[in-house]
């Protein structure tokens, strides 16, 4: 990373907002980057370009190993530049830390992606914590925004808290799902399933049509048990094939549907506001677990509260109130 005095955020946003594309990748990397002097520029970066954001199709996409998530982007990302747009993917990966995560891999299956000079992929940092990658997807998204990328496709592995930090982040969520019998929906994710805006049923083609199709109508009668997310979208089942690219235009349609029944609710800026008040309190948790670290003087502190703890000394309740004081 170059030096903070060599980093003229100005001349850096006013790259970003040409859709320069190495302007675009040295701004993600000065968001991702733990110096403090770095962390103060990208906040200056992001605070500059925040004008130029919100106005790109945000949909998270989610769905277990092995379902084709890869694939699906791959096709409905393609589709979305044949149709003139452009197309950014962002990854939240809480597995980064450590292996290096899937998104590397990923980009050899998105061949025609990687490929186009119309989109960007982008793997999540190595964060140590799935609340660091998010808030620093949270941040890459805002500058693919500001540098003119009309649809942002955020992937999650599809583990648990990933898929809550990514439903907070973007304006639809989209869970795939393979073909398969009762067993397969008896393993089905209640809090999964009430999270997602849509589940679309890939590898419905060939010899797994049938099976597509009763899996699809199996999940539809899942969804009238659960309550949705809005009273004024009731989500979708439908099946699609990644490979054939069959069912991948109605994929896209059944978004633009949703943005447009929570514009006219006024459901859609609700979402926005509450994610920007949940990225706060991510932000200012992080800011402060940051300083309990990184000072010397606090740090000591903090390891002699824990030996205290340990030892059973002192509670944890009375220990936490202590480390909060120092905070002070």
């Amino acid at each position: 990373m170059t030096s903070p005095k060599s980093i003229d955020t100005k001349s850096l946003a006013r790259d970003l907002r040409t859709g320069n594309r190495a302007a675009l990748a040295r701004a993600i990397t000065l968001v991702e980057s733990r110096r403090a002097d770095h962390q103060a520029l990208a906040r200056e970066l992001v605070q500059m370009l925040l004008p130029d954001t919100g106005k790109a199709v945000r949909v998270g996409i989610t769905g277990s190993p092995g379902v084709g998530k890869s694939t699906t982007i791959d096709a409905l990302g393609t589709y979305l530049i044949e149709q003139g747009n452009k197309v950014a993917v962002l990854a939240v990966d809480p597995s980064s830390a450590r292996s290096g995560g899937s998104i590397l891999g990923d980009k050899t299956r998105m061949a025609r992606l990687a490929a186009s000079d119309r989109a960007f992929i982008r793997p999540s940092p190595s964060s140590g914590t799935l609340g660091g990658v998010a808030a620093k997807t949270r941040e890459a998204m805002l500058l693919c925004e500001a540098a003119g990328f009309d649809v942002v496709l955020v992937e999650t592995v599809g583990i648990g808290q990933s898929e809550t930090a990514v439903s907070d982040m973007t304006d639809f969520f989209l869970a795939l799902m393979l073909p398969g019998g009762g067993d397969e929906l008896q393993g089905i994710k209640k809090g999964l399933v009430e999270l997602a805006d849509m589940i679309a049923i890939n590898k419905a083609d060939g010899d797994n049509l049938k099976r597509a199709n009763i899996t699809a109508a199996d999940y539809r009668g899942a969804l009238h048990i659960l309550s949705p997310r809005s009273e004024h979208w009731h989500p979708p089942v439908e099946t699609y094939s990644a490979l054939t690219g069959d069912g991948i235009a109605k994929i896209w349609q059944k978004i633009l549907d949703h943005r447009k029944a929570m514009n006219a609710s006024g459901d859609f800026a609700a979402r926005r506001r509450d994610q920007q008040v949940k990225w706060m309190w991510s932000m200012l948790e992080q800011r402060m677990l940051a300083r309990l670290r990184s000072e010397a003087s606090v740090r000591t502190k903090v390891r002699k509260i824990e030996a205290e703890v340990a030892e059973g000394h002192l509670t944890p309740a009375l220990a936490a109130e202590r480390i909060l004081e120092l905070l002070q």
